[in-house]
């Protein structure tokens, strides 16, 4: 398990390069690996922007049928996300961005999961399993 806490433009890019390395390690198609670092770093800089501090967590996992896939938990302590429909909905965004951080991610991952209370938080975690 790798852990990357999330503070600074620098921490975006750690992100990024272990998700990178441990895509690799598993054998992931480039463009799996593509979609893991996309997504990965559009989640790693809603924290930096919107809770300005926060951590990703990867892992390995493993199916009993031998499908093996990485997880990314992101977890914050930020504003919280007041509705969780309109943040999912492409094209929105409740800041300067494109808005395609949260509905990008969950395209491009197998698993999505996103819980969060206002004023206490938010945490995100991905999927992608190795076909």
């Amino acid at each position: 398990m790798s852990r990357v806490e999330i503070c600074s433009e620098q921490d975006i890019v750690l992100a990024r390069q272990v998700a990178r390395q441990a895509a690799l390690n598993l054998g992931f198609s480039l463009v799996d690996q593509t979609r893991i670092i996309t997504a990965v770093s559009e989640l790693a800089r809603n924290i930096y922007t919107y809770a300005t501090s926060g951590s990703m967590q990867a892992q390995e996992l493993k199916k009993a049928t031998g499908i093996v896939g990485l997880e990314f938990v992101f977890e914050d302590q930020g504003p919280g996300i007041d509705d969780l429909q309109l943040a999912l909905t492409a094209g929105y965004s409740s800041g300067q961005g494109l808005g395609l951080g949260l509905s990008g991610a969950k395209r491009l991952m197998d698993e999505f999961e996103l819980q969060s209370k206002l004023g206490q938080g938010t945490l995100v975690r991905v999927v992608k399993w190795t076909k």
